[in-house]
């Protein structure tokens, strides 16, 4: 047994990730993480230390052409050496991301999820492996530290995760790195495919990777991303904690219905803050409301909200405080209408909401192969921008009268109203479209058209990345 596949046994013992006889379906790219996780786990079968049942699936994006088509063939042979089940499935990304308003990287992920889920049902799995180790957990604590986040944002990757229909998503390979995952490998040598788009720095995560983990590590005595590790179970061992105190007090606090859930003041208030916001966040999911728009201040200002006051919260959410008690309730009107008479600043690089839509902003240079790359997966809902050309600050708002700008590919300027008649906009297009300008001028009329002024051109050398989500 080497030492990584040591390591990988005491780290599902020690989590009870599997117990014997589980049926145990492998999620395999073809990269080299869920190729050691197939070979490993394999070998821990094969020695008597797994006795599960192992199955594994493929699922194939169709977003790299003859790339794709490699992985899937790469998979195809490991799992017959192996003498391996193999599911292989194919998704139709792009036709879904354009139908649900999503971007690429959202869409492929809703779908694998999915995809993954039904398989392991036919298959009869209890369980669902993936090859997150411990680089994607500290990838996963700096992106939300960036973002903004809280106690739980710190607990990163946890070890097993329960979806619907009693399959948990389980995560092996989350004791070692990614060095000792390659170590692994060589020493076997095994060989595994690359996906060129993980280069790719449109993707934050992937800056974090290449760019902002080295430049930290530099000036760290010991390895951060262990460091990170250790704060993330230390994280989650206090999470649970508040878990065990919400569970206690949970049927003397909140009333559940099917529409509304209900929580008593006079219980609450007795409680630690952190216990508080874990109680007013399992009220929010009670009611399906996504949690990653839900920040500090919604929080606070739901446990301080006034007597016979009403809040709007993303996720078309309201709350409303009446007689001693908050009430959570969908939103029986629009709730999340844009105020026409008022802008929001665009942090950039950050995140931002904007009536329903939520809008992130990257920078990040550029080499042509990544432009490339980028015009063969983009959506209407992402846009790239010459950084340079940019007079920021920048901000989101509606459209106002006299609006004008310079739209792609026409030799002049024209009035928004007179583009969007040229352009037959549809009345449904016309109502959605916002504005994103600079501090002289308009660089996108949402979702139809960039400005002439800031397209990339042959010079450029920093991108502003803008994608824009609608939560409706």
């Amino acid at each position: 047994m080497t030492e990584l596949e040591q390591k990988v046994a005491d780290f599902i013992k020690g989590e009870r990730l599997l117990a014997p006889g589980d049926g145990v379906l492998l999620a395999v790219s073809g990269g080299a993480d869920s190729t050691a996780l197939l070979h490993a786990t394999a070998a821990l079968r094969a020695d008597c230390v797994l006795p599960v049942e192992i199955h594994c699936a493929h699922i194939n994006h169709q977003l790299r052409g003859d790339e794709a088509q490699r992985d899937e063939d790469f998979v195809v042979e490991q799992c017959r050496k192996l003498d391996t089940v193999l599911i292989t499935e194919r998704i139709d990304v792009r036709g879904y991301a354009r139908a649900k308003k999503l971007s690429i990287e959202t869409a492929a992920r809703e779908l694998r999820i999915d995809s993954l889920l039904e398989i392991a049902k036919r298959q009869n799995c209890t369980c669902i492996a993936t090859a997150h180790h411990k680089n994607d957990n500290a990838e996963t604590v700096l992106h939300r530290m960036i973002r903004g986040t809280g106690f739980r944002g710190l607990c990163g990757i946890w070890p097993a995760k329960e979806f619907a229909g009693n399959i948990k998503f389980i995560r092996p390979l989350l004791c070692v790195t990614r060095g000792e995952i390659i170590q692994y490998l060589n020493g076997r040598n095994q060989k595994w495919c690359t996906d060129r788009t993980n280069e790719d720095f449109a993707y934050r995560r992937n800056f974090i990777r290449h760019r902002l983990l080295p430049a930290l590590q530099k000036n760290c005595d010991g390895s951060l991303i262990d460091e990170l590790f250790k704060l993330t179970e230390a994280s989650r061992g206090f999470y649970r904690l508040i878990c065990k105190a919400a569970d206690t007090i949970w049927s003397d606090v909140a009333t559940a219905e099917k529409k509304t859930i209900t929580l008593d003041l006079s219980n609450l208030a007795a409680q630690q803050p952190e216990v508080k916001i874990e109680i007013v966040r399992r009220a929010l999911a009670h009611l399906n409301c996504g949690e990653q728009d839900i920040t500090e201040q919604h929080y606070n200002r739901i446990l301080r909200l006034s007597e016979n006051k009403t809040l709007q919260l993303p996720g078309e959410v309201e709350v409303h405080r009446q007689e001693g008690a908050i009430v959570f309730a969908h939103s029986s009107k629009k709730s999340l209408e844009i105020n026409a008479a008022e802008a929001v600043a665009l942090k950039v690089p950050g995140r931002i909401r904007f009536g329903s839509y939520t809008i992130d902003a990257d920078v990040f240079e550029i080499e042509q192969s990544r432009f490339d790359a980028f015009k063969k997966t983009k959506t209407s809902f992402v846009e790239w921008f010459d950084f340079d050309r940019l007079k920021l600050p920048l901000e989101v708002r509606c459209r106002r009268r006299g609006d004008r700008f310079w739209p792609l590919g026409l030799k002049a300027e024209k009035k928004v109203g007179k583009f969007l008649t040229s352009a037959k906009a549809s009345q449904q297009t016309r109502r959605k479209t916002m504005i994103v300008a600079d501090s002289e001028k308009i660089i996108w009329l949402y979702p139809v058209r960039i400005s002439e002024q800031t397209k990339i051109i042959s010079r450029t050398k920093k991108i502003l990345q803008l994608q824009i989500i609608n939560k409706k």
